[in-house]
């Protein structure tokens, strides 16, 4: 746990890691997550593509959230590249291969993950926000 990813929410997590593209920070309850107040500014100076914040869950086997104002995106609301970290992590913690997972984003999602392997198959609910046509 750096001082600059400490400084980004302004809570102390039970565990941090850091990906090949994301960093993620582990808290004790799924309260913690809803009620966090990141810093945009702190996490833009994390040399990453974004932050993942996680917790065991209530009503789902754990909950999250994504920042990445670093990549243009301040809160993403349902992120399925990051439950490919989220699932691996949370399955050895919970000694489960399949998982429901809640993203709790203003919006926020609820997601099916199952880790076969080094593989993770995410299911869930999808929001269309753009439809077109490209023609080359």
């Amino acid at each position: 746990l750096t001082p600059a990813l400490r400084a980004c929410f302004g809570q102390k997590p039970v565990a941090a890691f850091r990906g090949r593209h994301d960093r993620m920070l582990v808290f004790d309850r799924e309260a913690q997550i809803k009620d966090i107040r990141p810093d945009f500014a702190a996490i833009n100076k994390i040399p990453a593509r974004g932050v993942i914040v996680t917790a065991p869950g209530r009503n789902a086997d754990f909950v999250s959230r994504f920042f990445a104002p670093q990549s243009g995106i301040a809160e993403d609301p349902v992120t399925g590249s990051a439950h490919t970290t989220l699932a691996p992590y949370w399955g050895k913690v919970l000694g489960k291969s399949e998982m429901t997972a809640l993203q709790l984003s203003p919006r926020g999602g609820r997601l099916w993950c199952r880790v076969r392997g080094n593989r993770t198959v995410i299911l869930g609910k999808a929001v269309t926000y753009l439809r077109g046509e490209i023609e080359v």
